[in-house]
């Protein structure tokens, strides 16, 4: 009996399959640092761990200690639970599993007694167990997350990560969101954007390979959204972790089998800008960057910081608002922003200009600050009491206004120092700086002189002097990159992104972590001046529906233009190569977003831009699918005369999509856009190029075909097979104004801010005439043609200007259907 007992209890403590065993009752005690209940293969510990001499937490460890995956925490706050010396774990004959503080009180509870725990195990892939005699699992640190997630650990609705102030958590509609407070939402990864109401099981896991998958039973396939880490794959001796961090942001990180202690590189971050999150700086704080690494400090010199030791508390007003009544001035900050996510974005929202924005707060006893975005929305969001965070840098457009108390002090260019260095040190240091400012400064004098007796009135000084002047443009002007830091960025120009008529656009991270896409173009025969005045111009446009123009580098002959990196890429693939496309709301919102983008262009613009390129290549897509037209103006940066009639040789326009007055060299208007438009518009209905032909279209131009087909009533036959449900008022609606906007004549297309009313159904749609092929008889005897690749073009018609017959669009009606299949009816 004895030598069974004996052998029963070392089982007990050995492999039992891929997890160790540990009976009841057991202890851990904190004195006891080499004392651990490990697994199988030792790769995972669970043990105290010094935090101090005198102070430990319970923990799960990886690699003895070297990374804590769980710990002891307090389910309220997410801070890890501390003991003394005298600590001690202590797993009952009961089933209760209890962290115990020397002094004897219950620091921690697993509220498992008398539920039928006969034993505890910790198995290779880190997850400690409390189990029955049949081996169900009654709690588990899987099923207790506290700040950190393990490869093949289940993260589901219910579960909370925390860190701080900060949480990640699923809801049951499959979004993985980070919060702040658990109210302010300033990150999510959404399942499918097009699922509405609950799923059944949304569910993240992190794979072992670095990726990041969520996973829902109901979902086809199974595997609905996906992260990778930048070495996802990689080596077999690689350790993986996701962490909820302290500063608010989620990283997946990565430990080589060969590093060292604390050696972790993080892989994948979910917000790229560390200063976009929420609370970041603490309240009234402000994040920027200084050389690569996110700072805090305040937003004028009439606050402080609440402790100088520790930036990211925030500051206070050095006078408070209630104690200078009638005393209150606004501060201007210039490319600053008060960060609002939802459910801030309410009844504090206004669409007004700089002004209003600036004076509404200055009179509403409620607002405390306000930022005007400058993305072409006019939206002015009032902050109120409560929690304020900031963001300022150049690459940010916003302009926001704090109250402040007496005279308003903007703070010098740099913030100050908050990290409580000694007063005496800095002083020296200044002293020094100032001596050393002096001399170089009197050398600089002494060469000026110089140069100026040698130099002066030569052609060469003018020359020089031109070549390096400044133009001061308003707020907003882009930043300009040296040719080094873009090649820095980019990695040596290694990750392509695409090519186009203008150049080839790469994938970079500038030194503030924001990820962009920089073209650089050719072709460019322009001095600088010519060149960044006429960047000056395509960033002084800001719509909703336009990519944004982050900065550029005009160095040398290198002329390079940074925009903003957008996520979902180009409209094309979405349409002619992946299996899933997108549906029809989405592709109508597209449609109607790129229609008003090219319409600001047009019409709303000081200048009149032509884009000349329009093509789904050039129709980019953020990550909830917003459609934001991309290249626009570069077409007058190739042709720096400034013509209205371009030559052949200078058409840049891709194959499908041009004007028929491109072809015939007769003046090239806003309308060749609309032409182009209605191209595309006509292929977001029908996911097919335009200039395919096929035994289904009869040999035809796809056009052709579909207007044909449409005047029979086969609207169906247009309609992409792929998309399961339309709205058959929308697909008619859209069939038609891209009839119009392809007509061979430019007087009879619709402008394009008529085109966006016609698809917002604010007028009517008459039927449009039959549109005429591109290569035809044009006034009698000239043809065009365009060869395969469009890169050779031919014509021998006149300039002559084809005879003008322009409807009215005021009456433009849409007929009602002859059938469910959406077929229209001639208007009377």
């Amino acid at each position: 009996m004895l030598k069974f007992s004996l052998f029963l209890l070392h089982f007990l403590f050995t492999i039992s399959s891929s997890s160790t065993i540990i009976p009841l009752p057991s202890t851990l005690r904190a004195s006891d640092t080499n004392q651990s209940w490990s697994s199988p293969n030792s790769s995972f510990s669970l043990s105290f761990v010094a935090i101090t001499p005198s102070s430990f937490v319970l923990a799960i460890t990886y690699n003895a200690g070297d990374v804590i995956v769980w710990s002891a925490t307090n389910n309220a706050t997410g801070d890890a639970l501390v003991v003394d010396s005298g600590g001690s774990l202590n797993l009952l004959n009961n089933g209760a599993l209890r962290l115990v503080n020397g002094s004897g009180p219950v620091v921690w509870d697993s509220d498992t007694a008398d539920t039928g725990v006969s034993h505890a195990s910790i198995d290779d892939s880190g997850n400690f167990r409390l189990l029955d005699n049949q081996s169900f699992s009654l709690w588990s640190s899987f099923e207790n997350p506290t700040d950190t997630l393990v490869p093949s650990q289940n993260f589901t609705f219910g579960k909370i990560l925390r860190s701080g102030f900060y949480s990640l958590s699923v809801d049951r509609s499959g979004n993985l969101s980070l919060k702040w407070n658990g109210t302010v939402e300033y990150w999510n990864l959404g399942f499918n954007s097009s699922i509405n109401g609950n799923l059944s099981s949304p569910r993240f896991m992190l794979r072992s390979n670095g990726i990041l998958v969520g996973l829902d039973s109901s979902f086809p396939g199974g595997m609905v959204n996906m992260a990778f880490s930048t070495d996802y794959g990689e080596g077999n001796g690689v350790f993986r972790f996701l962490r909820m961090d302290g500063d608010g942001n989620l990283r997946i990180y990565s430990i080589s089998g060969n590093d060292g202690a604390g050696n972790m590189t993080p892989t994948w971050a979910a917000v790229t800008d560390q200063c976009r999150v929420f609370g970041f700086c603490g309240d009234m704080g402000v994040c920027r960057y200084g050389d690569s690494n996110p700072v805090c400090g305040c937003p004028s010199q009439n606050f402080e910081p609440v402790d100088v030791n520790d930036g990211r508390k925030g500051c206070r007003r050095k006078v408070e608002l209630e104690d200078c009544p009638g005393d209150v001035s606004v501060l201007q900050l210039e490319h600053t922003e008060f960060l609002t996510y939802p459910p801030e974005v309410s009844e504090q929202t206004f669409i007004v200009g700089i002004v209003a924005c600036r004076s509404n707060c200055l009179q509403s006893d409620s607002c405390i600050a306000s930022t005007l975005v400058a993305d072409g929305s006019g939206f002015c969001y009032m902050k109120t009491p409560g929690f304020v965070s900031g963001y300022q840098g150049e690459v940010v457009p916003s302009t926001s206004f704090v109250k402040v108390c007496g005279q308003a002090v903007p703070n010098p260019p740099l913030y100050r120092d908050t990290s409580g260095k000694d007063k005496d040190s800095r002083l020296r240091v200044m002293v020094v700086v100032v001596v050393v400012l002096a001399i170089l400064l009197a050398l600089v004098a002494i060469m000026i002189g110089f140069w100026c007796w040698f130099y002066r009135g030569s052609e060469k000084s003018g020359h020089i002097s031109a070549k390096y002047e400044l133009v001061d443009y308003a707020s907003g002007a882009p930043v300009k990159f040296s040719y080094k830091e873009l090649q820095q960025s980019t990695k040596g120009f290694s990750e392509k992104l695409g090519e186009g008529g203008f150049g080839v656009v790469y994938k970079g991270t500038l030194a503030n972590r924001m990820v962009v896409a920089v073209k650089q173009l050719e072709g460019i025969e322009q001095g600088e001046m010519q060149f960044r005045m006429e960047v000056a111009t395509i960033s002084s446009t800001h719509h909703l529906n336009l990519v944004r123009l982050v900065g550029f580098c005009s160095e040398g002959r290198h002329r390079l233009l940074v925009y903003e990196f957008l996520r979902h890429g180009s409209l094309d693939k979405f349409l002619f190569t992946l299996k899933e496309s997108l549906n029809w709301e989405k592709r109508f919102n597209i449609a109607l977003g790129t229609a008003r983008g090219i319409t600001y262009l047009h019409e709303e613009c000081r200048d009149c831009i032509i884009h000349c390129d329009i093509k789904p290549e050039n129709i980019l897509l953020d990550e909830v699918d917003t459609a934001k037209v991309s290249d626009f103006g570069l077409a007058k940066l190739m042709n720096p005369k400034d013509t209205k009639y371009l030559s052949l040789a200078s058409i840049r326009g891709t194959r499908g999509y041009l004007a028929p007055e491109w072809l015939a060299n007769l003046p090239v208007t806003s309308k060749c856009d609309v032409y182009s438009y209605g191209m595309v518009l006509l292929e977001i209905v029908s996911g097919r190029r335009n200039f395919e032909v096929s035994p289904e279209t009869d040999s035809k131009k796809f056009s052709l075909w579909a207007y044909s087909e449409f005047e029979k009533g086969n609207v169906e036959a247009i309609v992409d097979k792929r998309l399961e449900e339309v709205d058959s008022e929308q697909v008619v609606r859209a069939i038609l104004v891209s009839f119009w906007c392809i007509q061979e004549q430019p007087t009879q297309r619709p402008t394009m801010g008529k085109v966006v009313q016609m698809l917002e159904g604010v007028v009517d749609i008459e039927r449009p005439p039959a549109p005429k092929p591109v290569a035809e008889v044009w006034n009698g005897g000239a043809t065009m043609t365009v060869d395969s690749n469009a890169s050779a073009l031919s014509t021998n018609a006149t300039s002559t200007r084809a005879p003008s017959s322009s409807p009215s669009f005021m009456n433009i009606r849409v007929s009602p259907p002859r059938s469910q299949r959406g077929t229209v009816k001639e208007s009377s």
